[in-house]
């Protein structure tokens, strides 16, 4: 396998940029998934790594070669896309041995590969089967038993689960997840999919309009959001946002005012507030709670019953309701005035310009990152 390596990559369509300086760093045997809104730039990214799109400028090392002027065949990778892309006249083994035939393969060899990559992934009584006679979970896995027996030393998926039921994308990730572990092979995944990213990466790189904005593991990214942008873009339902101002400064923290009068403790460091200075507190719906008496107020909007637990929609009058997730026996109902706590140890604190402050309390701290190649627990 490989490490893979981009180095201030720009890409360009005629006078639109839609990659602009990227520069990251992929060690062998990771698993990296990129994220973000639509037209952030993830698939544009996967295809300069794949080589289905030039680089206007920078450069793609995989392992230490430059690979900016090789043609896909030659740079060592495999992808899958969100399409299957069978050849619909084939069937399952020759679909998978295909490429392997183009390479001049021997018969001996593709049938050991092709073999051995079904018995993976648990499609060996599927062989002579004609894509039209599987499922979408069937044929998905066979998009990635193609790939596999090429051996790449990079593997691209490109939302490879977005054409499958919900019961089948949690089987198939599964599955992704397995095979990771199996061949320690070097892959990158995109996805809009917060549960995929969550759930199968090492590390996440969060996408905005063709720039990074982080990157770190799941739950550094989810504990210690560097701005505005990541916070609401990771977690759901999304974190809740409260406009805010600085009321006091102080060694333990910063005191802030909010909408209610109302003020709460934040453990955040002061040293660039000023007292008087608008702020957003953010607090994940996890860690609002309702109570007899809390900062804020308001009168639930909705709620939704998801049978182990509940989100509860209060309207308090910000511009956007507050989440609230209860457990599910909790008896709440559209139109009741609540009050609600929030958590300050949990709270996180974003300056105007969308930058996190840092917290003070050691309880917020994510676990210490896993070594590439290696998923945290």
């Amino acid at each position: 396998m490989a490490d893979v390596a981009l180095r201030n990559i720009r890409k360009s369509f005629g006078r639109a940029r839609v990659i602009h300086g990227v520069d990251l760093e992929i060690g062998d045997g990771e698993f990296i998934v990129f994220v973000g809104p639509s037209g952030c730039g993830k698939s544009t990214l996967l295809r300069l790594i794949a080589g289905l799109e030039d680089i206007t400028s920078g450069d793609l090392y995989i392992g230490s070669e430059r690979v900016n002027d090789l043609v896909p065949a030659k740079r060592g990778i495999a992808m899958v896309f969100q399409s299957y892309a069978l050849y619909p006249h084939m069937n399952v083994y020759d679909n998978m041995a295909f490429g392997l035939e183009l390479a001049k393969s021997s018969k001996p060899e593709i049938d050991a590969k092709v073999r051995e990559a079904a018995r993976m992934l648990q499609i060996e009584a599927l062989l002579d089967r004609k894509p039209r006679q599987l499922s979408g979970g069937q044929r998905q896995r066979v998009a990635i038993g193609r790939a596999i027996v090429r051996n790449p030393k990079v593997f691209l998926f490109d939302e490879p689960l977005s054409n499958l039921d919900a019961a089948l994308r949690v089987q198939t990730r599964i599955e992704i997840a397995k095979l990771h572990a199996d061949t320690r092979a070097t892959m990158i995944y995109v996805t809009h999919d917060q549960v995929e990213a969550m759930t199968l990466a090492d590390r996440i790189v969060v996408l905005n309009a063709g720039r990074i904005e982080q990157v770190g593991t799941p739950l550094e990214l989810y504990h210690r959001p560097a701005n505005l942008f990541v916070a609401g873009f990771l977690g759901s339902p999304q974190m809740n946002f409260i406009p805010g101002r600085i009321s006091h400064l102080g060694p333990d923290g910063v005191e802030v005012q909010l909408p209610s009068g109302s003020t709460i403790a934040v453990p955040v460091p002061g040293g660039t507030l000023r007292a008087g200075e608008p702020v957003i507190l953010g607090i994940r719906p996890d860690h609002v709670r309702i109570a007899s008496r809390g900062a804020l107020a308001g009168r639930v909007a909705l709620v939704e019953e998801l049978g182990e637990n509940h989100l509860i929609y209060v309207d308090a009058g910000l511009e956007r309701p507050l989440t609230v997730r209860e457990p599910g026996d909790a008896r709440h109902a559209a139109g009741q005035e609540v009050s609600l706590a929030l958590a300050p140890e949990s709270c996180h604190l974003f300056k105007e310009t969308g930058e996190a402050l840092p917290p003070l309390a050691a309880g917020m701290s994510p676990p210490p990152s896993p070594k590439p190649g290696t998923r945290a627990a």
